[in-house]
C-alpha cells in the first residue's frame, strides 16, 4: 500500500509518482529553453538581446512586501501567459522586437523549471509546485 503524503494543497499518493512528474516538467523545462533558443536564431535579432534574460526575475522584489504578494507578482512573470501575450501582440503588429523578447522571456521561464524553479506558492519563496527549493533545516 502506498503511503500518502501532503504538498501544499495536494496529495501524493507514492514519491515515485511526484518525482516523475517533476522530472517531466524539468525536461519540459529544458525542450521549451531549445525550442525558444532555435526560434530566436531565426528571428535575425541580436544576440545582445540575450542581456535582458535575468530580468524577470526583478519580480522577487515582491517578496519585500508579504509572500503572498510576492509570489503572485513572481508568478505572474514566470508563467507563459505575459510572454506568449506579447509574442502574439508582436506577430500581429508585426513589431521587430516584441517576439524576440518573448522568446528571451519564454527561454528564462524554461530554463528556471529545468532547474527546478517553479511557480511560487504563498508560503515563502522556497515552496514551488515543482517541490521545496534550497536548504532543509535540520528537524
Amino acid at each position: 500500500m502506498a503511503s500518502s503524503t501532503s504538498f501544499g494543497d495536494f496529495s501524493e499518493t507514492s514519491a515515485g509518482a511526484r518525482s516523475t512528474v517533476v522530472l517531466y516538467l524539468r525536461l519540459e523545462g529544458l525542450a521549451v529553453a531549445l525550442v525558444t533558443l532555435m526560434l530566436y536564431s531565426r528571428t535575425g535579432a541580436n544576440w545582445w538581446l540575450f542581456l535582458l534574460w535575468p530580468v524577470p526575475d526583478l519580480s522577487m522584489l515582491g517578496y519585500f512586501s508579504r509572500p503572498c504578494r510576492g509570489a503572485r507578482i513572481y508568478n505572474a512573470f514566470h508563467s507563459y501567459i505575459l510572454p506568449a501575450l506579447l509574442a502574439i501582440s508582436g506577430l500581429l503588429l508585426r513589431s521587430p522586437l516584441a517576439v524576440p523578447l518573448a522568446l528571451i522571456w519564454i527561454n528564462h521561464i524554461g530554463i528556471d523549471r529545468m532547474l527546478g524553479y517553479g511557480l511560487k506558492y504563498s508560503d515563502g519563496f522556497a515552496y514551488t509546485h515543482l517541490g521545496r527549493i534550497g536548504r532543509q533545516k535540520a528537524q
